[in-house]
């Protein structure tokens, strides 16, 4: 006869009160630290995490990935699978120097979607950042 595991009711409890975020909480904080309104402009962004990490590694060769998490609002593991995947992906190329990477974007490169793939990345980083 099969024993019946014992369930710890106060973990189950705990889960079950955790403060979620709700359609009604007021504001929502961003990466960088301004506040929204929560409605649904605030849950989704037009450009992905790959695009915005490919933003903030052109206006840095030399980015801190920590700080390119927070800006981005996700984790540093995070960004060190996206930036591993626009290097395997061609986007970018990583040279070590020091105890550091240096990353370079390829500006050249078009864009892999087929409704965009007329355009490059510079077409792209050009229309986001503010120094063209």
């Amino acid at each position: 006869m099969a024993k019946k595991r014992a369930v710890n009711k106060t973990s189950r409890k705990a889960a079950a009160v955790a403060p979620v975020a709700s359609r009604n909480s007021p504001k929502l904080l961003t990466p960088a630290g301004s506040q929204q309104s929560s409605s649904s402009s605030a849950r989704w962004t037009f450009l992905t995490n790959h695009s915005h990490v490919l933003v903030m590694l052109d206006s840095d060769e030399a980015p801190v990935l920590r700080e390119v998490a927070l800006e981005v609002g996700i984790t540093e593991r995070a960004v060190q699978r996206i930036i591993q995947d626009l290097e395997e992906g061609g986007f970018i190329e990583r040279e070590r120097v020091g105890r550091r990477n240096r990353y370079r974007v390829l500006r050249d490169q078009h864009l892999r979607h087929p409704i965009e793939s007329h355009r490059t990345i510079g077409d792209l980083l050009n229309l986001i950042s503010s120094h063209s």
